[in-house]
């Protein structure tokens, strides 16, 4: 199989795939990328992804090239997993995933034997039946769902556990119109112990918008309870464990703090928001998610403010970039953003991250004071926001600091000279 685009979901399957004994061929656009996974690097930080990469590569099971044409014409199943980013007005730019098409079109034309095109990209409800189709077709002069094989695959990965998911999925989404694309699919995922959903294309790609969005709904509204907890003085953190307790609710994503960030959740929340102004639909849900967790910062700096007055000249610092512990992606992350606001208020502001500095570099540049030992940077700074629970933060010394805490750090709420917990 091949897999076109090797970013965070590319390189996971690529690295899952091999390890199920599949030959695998990764392309991608980037030539530096490729180098450095084919000596063994991944371009992302991932649990055990290093060392799945380099079994994979030693088994010669997995190998990279920057030929399409060769990665489609040496294999009978093509995964697409390039980005879908938004655009400025939140709408989905399609253009990596239309070039995609086009590539594996022409390819397509020269191979002239039966392949899959599996889409893992993340696209809007009618996005591989109306766009993609249509190119694969135009570029290969063959017919889709006959000549070649359509199916709609999205993943539920989580960063920071995606390898363990590629392994353990809660279910496996098949969206395919006929039963080769179908035979096969099953065929490729007979290794893992999973249910197989098989639905249409839509319903597939519908399926993660409404997950996605339902993550985000869910995570919005507890803090929306837990801000109305800290005004009354009592504990969100009980007043959920004992919520969640009903198996009607449970307990996953349900927990208070600074909001929810990354590459999926806030920019697929945007684009469904955005295609439902097609549909003559008005998401009330949806829309108030996203305010709700966009106003989280806002509290954050407003607790800071509450302690400090003006920001302006104060040293602040911020512990976490990435959007989630465990990840070096930086993507809407909460501590980036508070990062940016803090600049525009004058701030002098110092940073630590674990994993994800250099990532963060690229967006703060010399705008920000970076720091590699988190306890030294607390004795630089007047005060600091706990934006990614890493482990290592529950070991510092807080003790000369104000801490507004947006992920519960207990340490922090023990030792702090001052302390604010966000939402308790």
């Amino acid at each position: 199989m091949s897999i076109f685009g090797l970013g965070y979901v590319g390189q996971v399957h690529a690295v899952g795939f091999a390890l199920l004994n599949y030959r695998v061929v990764g392309f991608d656009v980037d030539d530096g990328k490729l180098r450095e996974l084919s000596r063994g690097a991944p371009t992302v930080y991932e649990e055990g992804l290093s060392e799945g990469l380099r079994r994979a590569l030693e088994s010669r099971m997995l190998e990279f090239t920057s030929d399409p044409i060769m990665a489609v014409t040496s294999t009978n199943v093509t995964f697409i997993t390039v980005g879908t980013p938004n655009r400025s007005d939140n709408t989905q730019d399609l253009s990596q995933v239309i070039e995609a098409a086009k590539i594996i079109g022409e390819a397509l034309r020269v191979k002239r034997s039966w392949h899959l095109v599996v889409v893992k990209s993340t696209v809007l409800p009618g996005t591989t039946d109306s766009i993609i189709r249509r190119v694969i077709e135009e570029y290969s002069g063959l017919r889709a769902y006959s000549d070649f094989g359509l199916a709609v695959n999205p993943e539920f990965l989580r960063e920071g556990i995606a390898l363990r998911d590629f392994f353990k999925p809660d279910r496996i989404v098949l969206g395919i119109r006929d039963e080769g694309s179908r035979d096969h699919l099953l065929k490729i995922y007979e290794p893992i112990d999973a249910p197989k959903v098989i639905v249409d294309p839509v319903t597939a790609e519908m399926v993660k918008y409404a997950s996605n969005a339902f993550l985000a709904v869910k995570l919005s509204f507890a803090n929306e309870i837990g801000n109305i907890c800290k005004i009354l003085g009592i504990d969100s953190r009980e007043v959920l464990r004992i919520t969640g307790m009903d198996h009607r609710i449970g307990q996953h994503y349900f927990a208070t703090g600074l909001g929810f960030g990354g590459s999926c959740l806030p920019k697929d929340l945007r684009a469904l928001i955005e295609f439902t102004k097609s549909l003559k639909v008005e998401p009330r849900i949806l829309k108030a998610a996203l305010e709700v967790n966009e106003n989280q910062v806002n509290i954050a700096l407003s607790l800071l403010k509450k302690h400090l007055g003006s920001l302006k000249n104060r040293k602040v610092g911020i512990l976490g970039l990435s959007f989630k512990p465990g990840t070096d992606d930086v993507r809407e992350s909460r501590g980036l953003i508070l990062a940016l606001r803090l600049i525009d208020e004058g701030a002098e502001v110092h940073v630590h991250d674990p994993r994800a500095l250099y990532n963060a570099k690229i967006i703060l540049g010399d705008k920000v004071i970076y720091h590699t030992d988190a306890n030294s940077m607390l004795n630089y700074v007047e005060a600091v926001i706990i934006a990614t629970e890493w482990f290592e933060y529950e070991n510092l010394d807080y003790k000369n600091v104000i801490v507004v805490d947006g992920r519960r750090i207990e340490k922090a709420r023990r030792e702090a000279r001052v302390y604010e917990g966000l939402a308790w």
